[in-house]
């Protein structure tokens, strides 16, 4: 983990396998500190860099669903006023008018029922926040055994989504 200067490995000998001066643990320790910050400041570098390009392409994906939205909005319209129109010609205009306007009071009353029922079944994030709140003991050394079954790894030795 410490650093590699030209003509020595990582422990501080020479290449030819000759050592030649023995390190303290606190040049050791000093070495292994700076190498795990430089770690983690290239961890956090590469997240910010990935967030921002999901972000861009979020952000490209959701206005080109909003300009979708736009198109599907004046199709419905234009389909509205076609079957006013349609049904005026059976029933009059005034009563045309208010058979559309119930039909999609119908429409919008089954979605809002549909988006609160998906909306009660949003959780959250409970494995991340879970797994968040073990870090502090986990760098304590305080850190529960786990309990692992057969089940709950794969092959590869990671975790299967629930």
């Amino acid at each position: 983990m410490g650093s590699v200067t030209p003509g020595r490995d990582l422990s501080g000998a020479s290449v030819a396998g000759q050592r030649e001066e023995e390190r303290s643990i606190g040049e050791i320790l000093s070495d292994v500190t700076t190498d795990l910050s430089v770690l983690m400041r290239q961890e956090l570098e590469l997240a910010k860099a990935e967030l921002k390009q999901t972000a861009t392409r979020a952000g490209t994906g959701a206005g080109m669903f909003g300009g979708a939205a736009v198109a599907g909005h004046m199709v419905l319209l234009f389909l509205s006023l076609a079957l006013w129109w349609a049904l005026g010609d059976l029933v009059g205009l005034g009563w045309s008018a208010v058979i559309v306007a119930v039909i999609w009071g119908i429409i919008a009353a089954v979605l809002a029922v549909m988006g609160r029922s998906q909306l009660e079944r949003v959780r959250g994030i409970p494995a991340t926040t879970e797994t968040m709140g073990k870090i502090p003991d986990a760098l304590q050394g305080n850190e529960p055994a786990h309990n692992v079954n057969s089940n709950q790894f794969s092959g590869t030795g990671m975790e299967n989504p629930r």
